[in-house]
């Protein structure tokens, strides 16, 4: 009985060290000499679109793709996943610990990355459409059964949100500049037009779905690449409040109902 012991993977191709066969002599990304040839030549946001499209980034797509991870690398910790780090920092858990934190209540469907996967599949499905956005909004096509509950809200815009963030706009902006097209500077044109049929203002995970259309990434590569590039700002978090320790932790009041009131 034969057995296929190769690992099969188009990403990545290792040549052996002679006197070593757990260590790598030569690696390659889709044909690309990453250390012979991609180190201190090739940008790190070239990099990630090679590992993920299988081709190096013309420069435009690479301008956007690390313009977009600017604008992703910090929440801060008025998001969920960043206080979730904070958590795991200022309780002593280890770092995977805390990032893992970030990426469990970053995944979900307000304002973390699943809803950046349906958003880039409305983005797929009704393209620069202004007529098909505000017939899928009217009446929104049921979800597939996943993991996660169905969205409550237009996939992309911010259901706790009145007016469209000064950051947002600011970075829709940039990268409308910055994009290849269509999606972001399609975005930028009928966002009040898309904002009035939502009901709802857009919010940065939306403006991450049409950028990650522009990319040409699909839609779990959107939300892979979200999770992703979310991280830093975590990571980062999770350090200062491991420094500060518990006593400077940004809690919420908290009525305990005693003679002192409220914990601050």
């Amino acid at each position: 009985m034969s057995r296929d012991d190769t690992l099969h993977t188009r990403i990545w191709l290792e040549q052996p060290e002679p006197d070593n066969p757990f260590a790598a002599r030569v690696a390659y990304c889709h044909g690309y000499d990453v250390f012979g040839e991609m180190l201190g030549r090739a940008r790190w946001v070239e990099m990630l679109y090679l590992l993920f499209q299988g081709e190096r980034p013309d420069p435009q797509q690479a301008a956007l793709l690390e313009a977009l991870a600017l604008a992703l690398a910090n929440p801060g910790p008025r998001d969920p996943s960043i206080h979730a780090a904070m958590c795991g920092g200022v309780g002593g858990s280890t770092a995977a610990a805390s990032l893992i934190a970030a990426l469990a209540v970053g995944a979900g469907g307000t304002g973390g990355a699943h809803e950046v996967m349906v958003a880039r599949q409305w983005w797929q499905r009704c393209g620069t459409d202004l007529a098909a956005w505000r017939a899928a909004m009217a009446t929104p096509e049921p979800e597939e059964a996943n993991t996660w509950p169905a969205l409550e809200h237009p996939p992309g815009f911010d259901p706790n949100g009145a007016t469209t963030p000064t950051t947002v706009r600011q970075a829709l902006s940039c990268c409308a500049t910055l994009s290849p097209g269509p999606h972001l500077p399609w975005l930028a044109v009928e966002l009040t037009a898309l904002e009035e049929a939502a009901g709802l203002p857009l919010s940065l995970a939306g403006l991450a779905a049409a950028a990650f259309a522009d990319l040409g990434c699909t839609p779990a590569q959107s939300e892979m690449l979200y999770l992703l590039l979310r991280l830093p700002g975590a990571a980062a978090h999770a350090l200062e409040q491991t420094a500060y320790g518990f006593k400077r932790f940004p809690f919420y009041p908290i009525d305990l109902g005693g003679p002192q009131g409220v914990l601050r």
